[in-house]
């Protein structure tokens, strides 16, 4: 049976014994295998051991006879590929072990495989079996409008059935688990594939980290968002008009999320130098900042203030006295806890506006927060102090109740403490300190 795409009679399979179910592999699956390969003459000249060989379908480097035989196998399945140099190691061979133009004969068992890995942290949290390959090689993009059917499996059994048309990123209000937004970036047009979602990616919350659930997805049509590298400088420019428009209605409506991804979009659109004249490099420069300025209200709207000053650092690289930016950095930096950096923000915007009152509220803002966080700090310190105090009075004490009591024992002396040996008058008169340094008593 010949497995190539062109029929050329390439790789020739004949299967010795057969595996289980009806399910293959694709690419993107993880195959583990045991294989031997021989030379016409019948010598070996690679084969597992133990350890089976394990590789990624069209990711991992193998000889094309190698994948093609793969993809047509079943689990347990047994079968003898014959391999022409085209599909092996054609003219050149291989060092000394493979000839030049030689035909090569593997004996592949295919043990086992993993569905492809498709998720964005390449934790197989998500994964993908292919039922029908779709058409192309273009996919939507996160912002695209999208049309599916879609099936929810439950034991092998459908429980669900609609078909849904919906901008990615929206699919939440109908009803789209996380999990088939982020896939769907993968799907080429008319793909037709079962996915396992595991708990963290959908609107469930389950108790065991391998709990998922199973959905047949067929995408009917995207919207193709065109690339910026395809667009001359007017287009560019117009495509990032439309995204500001469309960040601002998702703004409207508090889906900072998507608003955030229309201005990362729309700066796209003007990142490269695009401008042919003066008229353009203003309104590209303009629009720049509000993609920089417009993220930063995202972000202070989401609490993500280092985000927020990055944005609004950047809007400064443009222009530095742009009051939005500065007004906007200051805010994140109060979330930051960085109030003399921000009130020096707000400073800056009153030197440029003079009667910016927004300005002047905030300045009294930071100056209040500085007062308690003072006044927090030095109650912080006192009481510190205090204890500080206390530990080392309290050590002192100590210190002197181990000390011998000089009023109540005068004369009597430690031999540590003495210069010389107690003299006989001494003994006899032990509360009669001797000054002189032979201890002995003289009649003056």
């Amino acid at each position: 049976m010949d497995v190539t795409h062109k029929l050329d009679g390439g790789v020739l399979k004949d299967i010795i014994k057969h595996g289980n179910g009806t399910d293959k592999p694709h690419k993107g699956c993880r195959a583990f295998v045991h294989y031997t390969g021989t030379l016409p003459d019948g010598t070996v000249f690679d084969k597992t051991n133990e350890t089976p060989f394990q590789f990624t379908l069209g990711k991992d480097m193998t000889i094309k006879c190698f994948e093609l035989a793969v993809v047509t196998m079943n689990i347990g399945e047994t079968s003898k590929f014959r391999c022409h140099p085209d599909y092996g190691y054609g003219s050149d061979g291989f060092e000394l072990v493979i000839p030049p133009n030689t035909w090569l004969t593997f004996e592949i068992h295919l043990l086992k495989w993993t569905w492809e890995d498709i998720s964005r942290r390449k934790d197989r949290s998500i994964t993908r079996q292919i039922i029908e390959p779709g058409m192309n090689h273009s996919t939507p993009s996160s912002l695209s409008l999208v049309n599916i059917h879609l099936e929810k499996e439950q034991n092998g059994n459908v429980v669900e059935e609609k078909d849904v048309e919906f901008r990615l990123g929206e699919g939440e209000a109908f009803g789209i688990c996380p999990g088939i937004e982020i896939a769907l970036t993968k799907f080429k047009k008319n793909e037709k594939s079962r996915l396992f979602i595991q708990g963290k990616h959908t609107f469930m919350t389950y108790e065991k980290e391998d709990d998922q659930e199973v959905y047949v997805i067929r995408l009917n049509f995207f919207e193709k968002i065109l690339d910026s590298w395809s667009l001359t400088s007017e287009d560019r420019i117009e495509q990032a008009k439309y995204f500001k428009q469309k960040g601002t209605d998702y703004f409207k409506v508090n889906n900072y999320k998507l608003a955030l991804k229309c201005y990362k979009k729309m700066f796209d659109y003007l990142k490269d130098d695009i401008s042919i004249d003066e008229s353009q490099m203003k309104e590209v420069k303009f629009l720049t900042v509000v993609s920089y300025l417009n993220s930063a209200l995202c972000n202070l709207k989401s609490n993500r203030h280092t985000q927020a000053k990055n944005d609004c650092e950047s809007a400064l690289s443009i222009e530095p006295l742009n009051i939005k930016a500065l007004f906007r950095k200051g805010e994140a930096l109060i979330g930051l806890h960085e109030l003399i950096t921000a009130k020096e923000c707000f400073e800056t915007v009153l030197q440029i506006e003079p009667n910016n009152r927004a300005a002047v509220v905030k300045i009294n803002e930071c100056e209040n927060k500085l007062k308690s966080q003072n006044k927090l700090e030095k109650s912080v310190y006192s009481n510190m102090f205090e204890k500080f105090a206390k530990r080392d009075t309290a050590k002192e004490e100590e210190f002197l109740s181990q000390q011998p009591d000089v009023m109540n024992t005068l004369g009597e002396w430690g031999d540590d403490e003495r210069e010389r040996a107690p003299t006989d008058f001494e003994k006899e008169n032990p509360n009669i300190l001797m000054l002189n340094t032979t201890g002995d008593f003289k009649n003056m």
